[in-house]
């Protein structure tokens, strides 16, 4: 990109004007280059052969129409001091890159853009959605991208441009924009393997599965929530960048924003159907409950009703067990009868009245 371009979106997004900081050259022995995925060097759009060693970058800055792409993954503070130096970063921003884990933005430092993106990929198997980082470095003749986590959204980058010089022919805010592209794109693969496994959860919850759901429930919203902030912070960044980048690339950072705005959209609708259908999945959880305490509640009924009936003979039978001289009716030879008599006639009588209130 033309440095007067920079300079047209730095004004934009940093009232403050502040002057190009030459790239200061490091002290040898530092071990950046442990950290460095790839360093190539672009002119006109074409990446030449190999990979260069960051103490050829300044060297490399210096040709017109050029810029140089470096990659590093997971760097400590003292790897990625050597790079900073080279290319004049700021600290503050040089600190997020490190440390990792912000929130996404974009912010102007002088002619250096700093930008933090989040690409995410779906692991189906455990639903889970796994939140990567990068931190950019966008000057008007170096990219700088730092990769915190598992993602191929850089490499996948590089390849394009490798293949294809019209990627990056619009320089290192040509290649911002097609990582913002590529990372909005794992969005919606994202997306796509939410809304699987939500229809599949609410044909189990709907479709008479009795098990209880809500943990998986519980568990996909939280994934939900953090692809949310992975998300919907972008927004703003691209907004920026579509009304002051330059005019070729207006349209293309207009286009990722509307993909990247169904996302967001597609996010709160699934935050608002995992509500629901955990609602209702507690709901049938407290139904099949009370069903279960009632049908208890009967059983219960039925156990007492046959203790009471029950009950009856074996007091008569214990009574009449006991050792006395004189028991009414056992002189007469129709006593025994007339007592079992008696007995049925009162057991069934229960047995009536328990069948009436349901009991039986």
């Amino acid at each position: 990109m033309r440095a007067s371009a920079f300079r047209r979106l730095a004004r934009f997004l940093d009232p403050t004007p502040s002057a190009a900081v030459a790239p200061v050259t490091p002290e040898p022995g530092r071990p950046a280059e442990h950290a460095v995925v790839d360093c190539g060097r672009y002119v006109d759009g074409v990446r030449k052969p190999g990979r260069i060693p960051l103490r050829d970058t300044p060297r490399a800055l210096r040709e017109r129409h050029g810029f140089v792409w470096i990659g590093l993954r997971d760097p400590t503070a003292e790897q990625f001091e050597e790079v900073a130096e080279r290319f004049a970063l700021p600290p503050l921003a040089v600190a997020d890159a490190v440390r990792a884990h912000q929130r996404p933005k974009l912010e102007q430092y002088g002619e250096i853009l700093f930008a933090i993106v989040k690409p995410v990929r779906y692991v189906d198997a455990d639903e889970v959605v796994d939140v990567a980082e990068l931190a950019l470095f966008v000057g008007p003749r170096f990219v700088v991208i730092v990769r915190h986590g598992e993602t191929d959204v850089p490499a996948r980058a590089r390849a394009l441009a490798d293949g294809d010089p019209e990627v990056s022919r619009h320089g290192p805010i040509g290649v911002l924009h097609r990582i913002m592209d590529l990372a909005v794109d794992g969005y919606t693969d994202a997306i796509d393997g939410i809304d699987e496994n939500i229809d599949d959860i609410e044909s189990q919850v709907f479709g008479g599965d009795e098990h209880d759901h809500a943990e998986r429930i519980y568990k996909l919203k939280r994934e939900v929530l953090e692809f949310r902030r992975a998300v919907k912070p972008l927004a703003g960044a691209v907004v920026k960048l579509s009304d002051t980048s330059d005019a070729p690339l207006r349209p293309y950072f207009r286009d990722v924003h509307d993909h990247l705005m169904r996302v967001a959209d597609a996010i709160d609708n699934y935050d608002s159907l995992l509500t629901d259908v955990l609602q209702a999945d507690l709901a049938q959880v407290s139904v099949r409950q009370n069903r279960t305490a009632m049908r208890q509640n009967e059983d219960m009924r039925r156990i007492s009703a046959w203790a009471a009936i029950a009950l009856l003979p074996t007091a008569v039978a214990g009574l009449y067990g006991m050792n006395f001289e004189r028991i009414p009716g056992a002189s007469s030879p129709y006593g025994f009868w007339m007592v079992l008599g008696v007995l049925a006639a009162l057991c069934v009588v229960l047995w009536a009245l328990f069948r009436r209130n349901d009991w039986l």
